[in-house]
């Protein structure tokens, strides 16, 4: 008896101490126990663990430049002085952190080869046991803020100094207070790739290379006057680096300590001797060694995406791509390397393969600017700027492998020789002739929904449901709509979720308030208060503003969510490989309005302008409980949605406009709501009774036909080339364009002087060629002459013949005599 108490006793007691374990979320962040919450969404549905801030950390700042040396601080964890504190970067670089006199947990962000969240684990024993979770954003050094970077003052001086007439001292500055310290070392940091290309040997490489200064005051400024690297010297031999501002309290050149960096340039400023004597020929030597390089390395240039056609098509193709930071029209177009370009944009994705990248730039008629015309041209880069995941190899590390094999040689052969032929041999432009627009479909207001084959209707569900689905790209949009108020029979679009294959969920929705977009990533709310680009696992967004949210796959799926006076207004572009392989309340997009509204069991909507029908074709959408891709982090959410029917058959709107000229709105309507899409905007002011919506409807409507209209297809008839000896006129190659042609002096046209790009994609007329001009002028002279003397002749005999010589002979002679004195000869009477 006393044994089985004995055991039941034990029963109870380890019982009660896993359940008091389990209320942990030591080692438990992210999940759900049973009686407390680790999850995200512990937090505004208060279910959380009372450790879940001391474990689940967030961290101030979130984020920081990929060179690392960022000092940053745990928030709510509690430290001591005597904790020993340790940084576990992506599980595998550690740094050493510390605890100021407020008992706050510091870390310091490490050099890393890769952007985007990465794994962070904090230990406060020395790294015993790593307790404490979180993440950190490792942000590309060209999408961070100026005010995390050190100053290059006049970077042009840094990046040709030694080149003719460039020279003196050179100055750099940076925000003390982002460096902790009375004196600071001002050192040289070098980057270079070695191993054989494409190989598993293939590695890229930071180094410490030298101080410039030491125990320099942390006044936020230094100048100096740079030396050239002499061979054997640790700086010889390194062409890319950045220079780093840090601490006098450690050794030169320590690893992960808290830092400012520089951007990332070319050094020419501590080249060797050779190039300051001679830049022009040291530079033309580096650009040959680069060009045969290029011959040996594979061609990339046929896997990569070809560029739109005029600048609307690039602003507008926002899965695919984005501004580039160096070329931006929104911020002065200050276009260094672009010279005449405006804009210039990148391709989102690197090629799969050879994770290389596009860039397209246009001038200010929209046309894109070709290498062929240009200097200033769209080039291809064998390394993406932004690098591609799993980066940490060449040719993914971000910034870096770009620069090495795409920069580098541009100021070999262009910026410090005038040997651009060889850089633009290998880096050409690629026109538009293989580009196809994406398709576009649009929701807004009470909702309305326009396909990506262009029909346009009205679903006013409440519930959760399908826009798009494609099971072939493994793509899942989904949206959520609510009711406008309690007594409105109209709904709204409030969160769109998403996700392609493996990628995270994303998620847009509405805040409180409907003066902002949230955006949250597997349940987790992201801040863009630090950065606007992220790169997610699988996606990457990019939020500017509180207003405008943007979401890109890798397949070049794009959505965006844009918020116009409270209104939430979702567009969804896809690339021609979803055509035929899309369903849900977007459509199929396969270019016909016939089958766009089909409900999920297959079976046609009969009549589109049934409002009955097509509200039966919406609920036939419903997402089921199994493939919900929402957050439901509020008692609201969970009784209304989580928990109950994903599509609310209790719920049943107002399918038609009331015309009622006594109502108080009807005037506002009259005024607001005109042209396409009017019976959109009427509906959201008289039955959804808010003029600003409706204004948003009518808005958002024009909006999506515009970028109809930008994306429209455009027929390219590719370069044209101007004749040997001899120029055009017209560097714009599109459907209408013409092109004009012109030889120099000696030389005349052969073939078609104008040439026109028509609607085939084909040039009219023929090539076009000049010729040397043939000696037509001693030929014409020599017949003059000759006839001339024959007819003299033919006179004289004539008259000894008849004796009547004095007669007639003397006009005739005269007659001649001043062609041939126009051309020089000597005339005897």
């Amino acid at each position: 008896m006393m044994d089985r108490f004995t055991a039941v006793i034990l029963v109870l007691l380890v019982s009660c101490i896993c359940r008091t374990l389990g209320q942990t979320c030591e080692e438990n962040c992210g999940e759900k126990l049973d009686t407390c919450s680790c999850h995200p969404t512990c937090t505004s549905l208060k279910t959380c663990c009372k450790d879940y801030r001391e474990y689940c950390v967030e961290t101030l700042p979130y984020s920081g430049s990929i060179l690392g040396g960022t000092d940053f601080i745990v928030l709510d964890a509690s430290f001591n002085k005597s904790s020993g504190i340790i940084c576990r970067f992506n599980n595998n670089t550690d740094t050493v952190g510390y605890v100021d006199e407020n008992s706050r947990g510091h870390c310091i962000s490490p050099l890393l080869y890769e952007t985007g969240w990465v794994p962070l684990h904090i230990s406060s024993d020395n790294g015993t046991t790593f307790s404490r979770v979180g993440a950190w954003l490792s942000v590309h050094t060209g999408k961070l803020g100026a005010q995390f970077k050190a100053t290059l003052v006049n970077s042009t001086q840094w990046q040709y100094y030694g080149t003719p007439n460039v020279g003196g001292t050179l100055e750099m500055t940076w925000n003390t207070s982002m460096v902790r310290a009375e004196r600071v070392n001002i050192e040289l940091w070098g980057y270079r790739e070695t191993g054989e290309p494409y190989s598993d040997s293939w590695q890229g490489e930071w180094a410490y290379l030298y101080s410039l200064a030491k125990e320099h005051p942390n006044n936020g400024s230094f100048s100096f006057l740079p030396k050239p690297a002499e061979e054997g010297s640790p700086g010889f031999g390194w062409e890319l680096g950045s220079l780093r501002v840090s601490p006098s309290t450690y050794p030169d050149g320590m690893w992960n300590v808290q830092a400012m960096w520089t951007e990332d340039h070319a050094l020419a400023w501590q080249l060797e001797e050779k190039f300051r004597q001679d830049s022009v020929k040291w530079a033309h030597d580096k650009c040959l060694a680069w060009d045969q390089l290029e011959d040996r390395l594979p061609n990339f240039l046929t896997e990569i995406i070809d560029c739109p056609c005029t600048l609307a098509q690039a602003r507008a193709d926002t899965g695919r791509f984005h501004t580039d930071y160096g070329c931006d029209m929104e911020k002065g177009s200050v276009c260094t390397y672009h010279p005449g370009s405006i804009h210039c944009v990148r391709a989102i994705q690197a090629s799969p393969k050879y994770a290389a990248g596009q860039q397209c730039c246009y001038d200010s008629t929209g046309a894109q600017v070709l290498t062929s015309d240009s200097i200033g041209g769209s080039t291809p880069d064998r390394a993406h700027d932004w690098g591609s995941p799993p980066f940490k190899k060449p040719p993914r590390i971000p910034g870096q492998s770009h620069w090495v094999y795409d920069v580098l040689s541009f100021y070999y052969c262009c910026l410090w020789s005038d040997n651009c032929k060889f850089y633009f041999k290998h880096r050409p432009s690629s026109d538009c002739r293989r580009y196809q627009s994406p398709s576009s479909a649009a929701v807004f207001g009470d909702p309305h929904f326009v396909t990506f084959d262009g029909v346009s209707y009205s679903f006013n569900g409440k519930g959760e449901y399908t826009l798009v689905t494609s099971a072939k790209k493994q793509l899942t949009i989904q949206g959520r709509t609510e009711p406008v108020n309690g007594t409105i029979k109209a709904t709204k679009l409030t969160s769109v979720a998403m996700k392609e294959a493996y990628s995270d969920v994303i998620e847009v929705r509405l805040v409180n308030g409907h003066n902002g977009l949230e955006v949250l990533q597997n349940q987790k709310t992201l801040s863009f208060t630090e950065q606007s680009w992220m790169d997610l696992h699988g996606a990457f967004v990019f939020s500017p503003t509180p207003t405008n949210v943007t979401v890109m796959f890798p397949t070049g799926a794009g959505v965006e969510v844009r918020l116009i006076e409270g209104t939430m207004t979702t567009t969804v572009l896809l690339p021609r490989e979803f055509r035929s392989y899309t369903l849900g309340l977007l459509g199929e997009m396969d270019g016909s309005a016939k089958d766009d509204l089909v409900l999920s069991n297959g079976q046609a909507v009969q009549n589109h302008s049934n409002p009955e029908e097509v509200f039966s074709f919406g609920a036939s959408w419903a997402v089921s409980n199994k493939s919900a891709l929402f957050t439901y982090d509020s008692e609201y959410l969970l009784e209304n949605y989580l928990h109950a029917p994903r599509h609310d058959i209790s719920f049943l709107p107002v399918f038609s406009v009331p015309e009622n000229p006594d109502d108080p709105l009807a005037s506002q309507a009259s005024e607001i709501c005109t042209g396409k899409g009017s019976q959109f905007c009427r509906y959201d002011i008289l039955v959804g009774r808010s003029p600003s919506m409706g204004n948003a409807t009518k808005v958002s409507f024009q909006n999506h036909i515009a970028l109809v209209e930008d994306l429209k297809p455009v027929k390219s008839c590719g370069w044209l080339a101007p004749p040997t000896y001899g120029k055009k006129n017209g560097t714009t190659y599109l459907q209408g364009a013409t092109v004009r042609f012109s030889c120099d002096d000696g030389y005349t046209l052969k073939g078609s002087a104008e040439r026109v790009c028509q609607g085939s994609g084909v040039w009219s007329g023929e090539d076009t060629s000049c010729v040397v001009i043939k000696n037509i002028a001693g030929i014409v002279a020599g017949s003059v002459i000759g006839a001339a003397v024959l007819i003299v002749i033919s006179t004289v005999l004539y008259c000894k013949i008849k004796k009547r010589c004095n007669k007639g002979v003397g006009g005739n002679w005269s007659t001649l005599r001043k062609p041939m004195q126009a051309r020089g000869e000597q005339v005897r009477d």
